[in-house]
């Protein structure tokens, strides 16, 4: 395998095993979670470097999923408090470590390659140069190896445990009363997350670690109503980035963990268009339905007052009826066409009158206006 394709399947094993957990992180609104804990967990990194003098050392891995966890609590603790708000609570603990974390850094670590610019960016391009070589085979990037097998962790813990953590991200209170004990899936999840952030943090970095946790799940929840579905399409999405992503570093020669950051917004900016139901466009289709019903039914009321009067020739006229209606004449055609596409509204004399299907329609709507 070349090394382009070895940072290829990194980015996409990579991406994958953050878009596992962030699916539920999203679902309980707790997706900046994922931004303080990728941050807050450096500290938990430099303490047992200093311990171990040694960046391969799992100790690493252990001390950050406890640092992890240890910021989740903190962060509840404080908004338990009910002294600040949580998104407050938020802001307040992961600055502190983070910073406490970067200081260490540069106090004591400057010399070493544990250092801040490798902490926020990260670098893909490196991470074949990192080989996992056990009695002396080489059996391709370490960092391969480390996040497949989180990513493994990440789908065993999903699948084991898929009722508890989708009742206890649908209802905690319900999880609760059927004895699913919410509080300890919750911080399962948070272990997850503290995990997979420490995993991929020497070769993408913390920023694109939030990246790939919030952008797919985000994603496909723009798109899917079941959570089955959203896990899948929140793994495609995240596939798909790093796959975009990686393509365009390649071509522009620019920083492949930025590349798939973007590539991640960009596929999320177009969902976020064109989702079939929450989407902008079908945003935008559905209010101007809903204008479109009930200007036809301000149409069906006006018809029906005065088409059998002798004000009828006047009122009813086609050619004066948004005078009447005070529109505008485009918008009027548009309506009285909408109307009697649905058999609303038929036209004669030039004048339009209402079927007997509209005229049931208004004087339901006369009496929902009057109520």
């Amino acid at each position: 395998m070349t090394p382009e394709l070895e940072i290829l399947a990194i980015a996409v094993v990579t991406a994958v095993a953050a878009a596992l957990p962030g699916v539920f992180l999203v679902l309980r609104r707790m997706a900046m979670v994922s931004d303080a804990i990728s941050h807050a967990i450096l500290p938990g990194i430099v303490v047992a470097f200093f311990l171990t003098r040694d960046l391969s050392s799992p100790l690493l891995l252990l001390a950050a999923a406890a640092t992890g966890v240890l910021t989740v609590a903190l962060i509840e603790a404080l908004a338990r408090s009910r002294q600040v708000p949580e998104d407050a609570a938020i802001g307040i603990v992961f600055p502190a470590l983070f910073s406490i974390g970067v200081i260490l850094i540069s106090r004591a670590a400057s010399d070493v390659h544990l250092d801040t610019d490798a902490v926020l960016l990260g670098e893909l391009a490196f991470a074949p140069f990192h080989r996992f070589t056990p009695g002396g085979v080489d059996l391709g990037p370490a960092a391969l190896w480390s996040m497949g097998a989180i990513l493994l962790l990440n789908a065993t813990l999903v699948v084991v445990a898929w009722k508890e953590l989708k009742l206890a991200t649908v209802d905690g209170a319900l999880a609760a009363l059927l004895g699913f004990q919410p509080a300890v899936v919750h911080y399962v999840l948070m272990t997850m997350v503290s995990v997979t952030a420490v995993g991929a943090f020497d070769a993408v970095g913390s920023i694109l670690v939030v990246a790939l946790i919030i952008a797919p799940p985000a994603t496909a929840y723009l798109v899917a109503e079941r959570l089955g579905p959203m896990i899948g399409l929140a793994i495609a999405a995240a596939a798909a980035a790093a796959t975009a992503g990686w393509a365009a570093a390649l071509a522009l020669d620019v920083s492949i963990a930025g590349a798939i950051a973007g590539a991640a917004g960009a596929i999320f900016a177009v969902v976020f268009l064109v989702a079939p139901e929450r989407g902008l466009i079908a945003q935008a289709r559905r209010r101007r339905g809903q204008r479109l019903d009930l200007a036809v039914r301000m149409l069906l009321v006006h018809l029906l007052h005065h088409q059998d009067t002798p004000a009828a020739a006047e009122e009813c006229r086609e050619a004066g009826l948004h005078r009447h209606l005070g529109w505008r004449e485009p918008w009027t055609r548009k309506v009285v066409a909408r109307a009697e596409g649905r058999s609303l509204v038929e036209r004669h004399d030039r004048l339009v009158r209402t079927t007997d299907e509209g005229r049931r329609l208004a004087d339901a709507a006369v009496v929902g206006f009057a109520g």
